[in-house]
């Protein structure tokens, strides 16, 4: 069953260097389509520095659901999502007029079928720069004269990560290689690897769809990062 979630802004561990003034994307509302608690939570960081308010749907059913009720300003689409492709529901923001639509993957090659289906831009994944995050909304945003503001940002909650591990965990669980469930599994964790700059679990998730063998060695990473994150706690 799809879940929407309103994430929560709470105030920072620190006062970073702002500009006087509202923030660059102060007062809009931003859906995202994304699977991951871990980027979720990025996306959110990012929202959180430039005024915006963000919202998440896990999967194309709930944000079918939600752009049923309300109308976002912008909407960022995850390209790999549990019951289908991201593009899908790209191509049906784009059919109509509405908010800005932007496509995030960790797979560059993705961008131009992105941009293809309706896509006003494409985020690379991971997202970690806020003057870009900012600057590509304010292309796309009329009579937003503010200029994109720079910052370090926090790093996302490593709860979010091991939400994830988890979920991969449940979803590596007897899996057939060569199934979709298996490509899915694989662009998940490459994302959330992607994310967390763990270079061998990305590897690992990257030769994972069509190979029993390569399927055990994922699961085993998975396992492992799930024991350190429950030691770190």
């Amino acid at each position: 069953m799809p879940h929407l979630h309103l994430l929560p802004d709470p105030l920072p561990p620190f006062s970073p260097r702002r500009a006087p003034g509202p923030l660059p994307l102060a007062g809009l509302t931003v859906l995202a389509v994304e699977d991951s608690h871990f980027a979720a939570e990025a996306m959110r960081l990012l929202c959180h520095r430039s005024g915006a308010r963000l919202r998440r749907a896990d999967d194309l059913q709930g944000a079918r659901k939600h752009l049923q009720r309300y109308s976002p300003d912008a909407v960022i689409v995850d390209l790999g999502l549990p019951d289908g492709a991201g593009e899908m529901l790209i191509a049906e923001l784009a059919a109509r007029p509405g908010p800005v639509i932007l496509a995030a993957s960790g797979d560059a090659s993705r961008r131009e079928a992105a941009l293809e289906a309706g896509a006003h831009a494409f985020l690379e994944k991971p997202l970690d720069s806020l003057a870009l995050f900012q600057q590509v909304l304010l292309d796309h945003l009329p009579g937003r004269n503010r200029r994109a503001e720079d910052e370090t940002l926090p790093p996302p909650d490593p709860f979010s990560l091991r939400e994830d591990l988890h979920r991969a965990a449940g979803l590596a669980a007897s899996l057939l290689p060569g199934t979709a469930r298996a490509r899915y599994l694989s662009g998940f964790v490459t994302g959330i690897a992607r994310s967390s700059g763990d270079k061998a679990l990305e590897q690992a998730a990257v030769a994972a769809p069509d190979s029993d063998e390569a399927l055990e060695v994922l699961r085993r990473l998975i396992s492992a990062r799930l024991a350190i994150a429950a030691a770190a706690f």
